[in-house]
């Protein structure tokens, strides 16, 4: 009977899938980095040849399995100690629309036409560009959108200049600010730089969340 050890088999990688993600770590399908959306591919494709070939050595499907889940591990372990590694391998989030207007730039830059954004903004109940105050296109391909005020007030975008330590110095030129002018402002506050969680500016202010005041 060949069907007995096609299902013994599904069954055995559906367990061992189910183990490695749980290991590797959750993460919403639709949010899936590029790293993510290979591993999980590759897997997929050789979860199915093994199937497919029931006679094969178990062990000679399982271990390319088990070699991509340790790599993925390490790239994101990696990903999350190294910035620059991790600005590599997942991408930085690009600023579509500001105060408004659309940056044509980096649209080309991200290979993201006009079309696509309209699709996006009409998703999220968007009928015209003037009810957008920013839109930004995140790692995962989605577009997180910031309505203008009722009012007609402007809004302001919280703009990441410090991430764990680190300087974002193409959120400071798009600033038009340079690490100067973040340093001035941890030394008033006598803050170190390598204590910055997080800092953002908004509204023409700096928010500064410090490593200590997570503990």
């Amino acid at each position: 009977m060949k069907f007995l050890p096609i299902i013994l088999r599904t069954m055995f990688f559906y367990f061992v899938v189910l183990t490695l993600y749980r290991i590797m770590g959750k993460r919403e399908v639709g949010k899936l980095g590029i790293i993510d959306l290979i591993v999980s591919i590759l897997i997929a494709e050789l979860v199915a040849i093994s199937i497919e070939n029931y006679d094969q050595s178990l062990w000679m499907s399982l271990l390319p399995i088990i070699v991509l889940c340790i790599l993925q591990v390490g790239l994101a372990f990696l990903s999350l100690n190294v910035p620059k590694a991790r600005d590599f391998l997942d991408g930085k989030p690009s600023v579509i629309i500001k105060n408004g207007n659309i940056n044509f730039k980096e649209m080309s830059k991200q290979k993201y036409n006009l079309n696509d954004l309209l699709m996006q903004l009409r998703i999220n109940g968007i009928r015209n560009l003037e009810e957008v105050e920013y839109a930004v296109l995140e790692n995962s391909g989605q577009l997180s959108i910031f309505k203008k005020n009722p009012l007609d007030i402007p809004t302001s975008y919280p703009f990441a200049v410090i991430i764990d330590g680190k300087i974002q110095d193409d959120v400071l030129k798009g600033l038009k600010k340079n690490r100067t002018w973040i340093l001035n402002i941890l030394k008033k506050q006598n803050i170190e730089l390598e204590n910055v969680f997080y800092a953002f500016y908004k509204g023409y202010k700096t928010f500064i969340i410090r490593k200590s005041d997570l503990n």
